[in-house]
């Protein structure tokens, strides 16, 4: 990392796509399950409910902007990235499994940008069961250049050339099949319709939205929850809840089990693989986290099958007293190699931690994301949010920190400067403050809980959960950060809203 400590950014709206009104009802398939930057930080990536892939494409790279623009950045204030829509596509359909009898949703657990090549696009969707390959780019043909009328060439030699022309025409058809007709027009007006035929050519510039090459089906029998591109730029891994599988992008037919934690009698299963990542310089090395809090390196060159970890990270110190609740709130919902390569980022349901590769008792920094629920932590089981997944992501200078909570709000922390962080919310005011003061006798709601105004029960308070579940609708699981620049991308609901700093 560049250094221990960095200053603590002011972090400001950008956009937002999908904005729902006050009081909107959103329908579930329009739910945003993943998002994703490509590896330039030129197209976002979303993928829903439904079943659907959404792009959003940058507008403001410096190859489309003026020189006069180009020279106002480099003295001016640096603008942030700004993107618009491009396309979509339905990339998974529901489908019944009838050996199994079991349904298949459509919907996109995580998409995955592959390494691009001659101004081709490639990205991999996956839903429970299925990994697609799709080409989201075609190449742009040539534009037709427009041709300048020549005023050198005097309307005697045109009118010559019409009439020799027409005289070489027969009534009958060409060769290739197709009948020229000729029509009376006046040379100008020649020219103009040739005009007016390459300006429709140029507009037509954009080739399919998306095509699917390739389809990686039938390698899993448990769901899909992570997919992970390796450096070399032609293998990835899919990983299920015992199984990784190492497959190459030009086969479909035939992948590697390189890691497999299925017992022999299901009764002895401890623990379940819950992310997987390659390592971002080193394509021998994969890093896979387990419900039990651990995060496991392996390297592929010691063995087909990785069953002996190289390295394991685990935090000793965090090992007290134990409840019925240490387990399930210590899985790992998520890890994130930093751009270096020498440190991952990784968020259980209560944490966020940092940890080095070279020291496995313990994390560099830890910050607390729902420590103020640990009361409610039965309350939060009943109603099965504890067993809710928060991604989380890193700045690519390894410094910076950020993760979702519920209602609608993110974190975001700076390596050295503490671990209480900034609380925005996902909305067009992101640090708005909340009410200070909170009615007697009702139950404050998360957001003024992560603000620091804690909620004291009364004796005449009720312990019905209702209003704790219904602020946990709310909830931000998915954000990406942008490979180059200070931005955040998160998903609330349907909406994506991107914040710079």
């Amino acid at each position: 990392m560049a250094s221990s400590t960095a200053s603590v950014p002011d972090w400001n709206f950008s956009q937002v796509f999908g904005e729902r009104l006050s009081g909107e009802d959103v329908q579930e398939v329009d739910l945003i399950s993943t998002i994703d930057f490509e590896k330039k930080g030129d197209y976002i990536a979303t993928g829903d409910h439904g079943g659907r892939v959404v792009i959003f494409e940058r507008t403001d790279r410096p190859d489309d902007r003026s020189r006069k623009e180009l020279e106002q950045l480099d003295c001016g204030n640096k603008r942030h990235p700004e993107y618009r829509y491009k396309t979509e596509f339905q990339s998974h359909e529901p489908e019944f499994d009838y050996l199994k009898s079991v349904e298949i949703e459509e919907k996109i657990n995580k998409v995955r940008w592959c390494t691009t090549s001659g101004g081709l696009l490639f990205i991999l969707s996956t839903n429970d069961k299925t990994i697609k390959l799709w080409k989201v780019k075609e190449r742009k043909p040539e534009k037709c250049k427009e041709m300048d009328q020549n005023t050198a060439v005097s309307s005697e030699n045109m009118l010559l050339a019409e009439k020799s022309f027409v005289s070489e025409q027969l009534e009958t058809s060409v060769p290739n099949g197709y009948h020229l007709e000729w029509t009376n027009k006046t040379p100008r007006s020649i020219f103009s319709s040739s005009q007016e035929q390459s300006a429709k050519m140029t507009k037509n510039e954009e080739g399919a939205p998306a095509r699917c090459r390739r389809a990686f089906a039938h390698a899993h029998d448990f769901n899909i929850n992570s997919i992970s591109n390796n450096s070399d730029g032609e293998t990835f891994v899919s990983a299920d809840d015992l199984r990784i599988n190492l497959w190459n992008l030009e086969f479909s037919n035939q992948c590697f089990n390189i890691i497999d934690m299925k017992p022999s009698d299901m009764e002895d299963l401890t623990e379940v693989i819950t992310s997987a990542e390659f390592h971002p310089i080193y394509c021998n090395i994969l890093a896979y986290s387990s419900s039990r809090g651990f995060i496991r390196l392996v390297d592929m060159r010691q063995s087909a099958l990785c069953d002996q970890h190289a390295r394991i990270l685990q935090d000793r110190e965090a090992r007290g007293s134990k409840s019925f609740f240490t387990e399930i709130v210590a899985s790992i919902s998520d890890v994130k190699f930093a751009s270096d390569g020498r440190h991952i980022l990784s968020r259980d349901y209560m944490n966020l931690k940092l940890w080095d590769l070279n020291m496995e008792a313990s994390p560099i920094a830890t910050f607390k994301i729902h420590d103020y629920l640990r009361p409610k932590l039965h309350d939060l089981y009943n109603n099965d949010s504890i067993f809710d997944k928060f991604d989380c992501c890193l700045s690519s200078d390894g410094l910076q920190f950020a993760t979702g909570s519920y209602s609608n709000l993110f974190r975001v922390f700076t390596l050295g400067d503490g671990n209480e962080g900034l609380t925005l919310e996902a909305t067009r005011s992101p640090n708005r403050k909340q009410a200070k003061n909170q009615p007697r006798g009702r139950r404050a709601s998360l957001s003024s809980l992560t603000r620091g105004q804690f909620w004291q029960a009364n004796e005449n308070s009720s312990s019905d959960s209702s209003a704790l579940a219904n602020d946990l609708t709310a909830k931000m699981l998915h954000l990406a950060w942008h490979p180059t620049s200070k931005l955040i991308a998160c998903a609330a609901a349907n909406s994506l809203y991107l914040y710079h700093a």
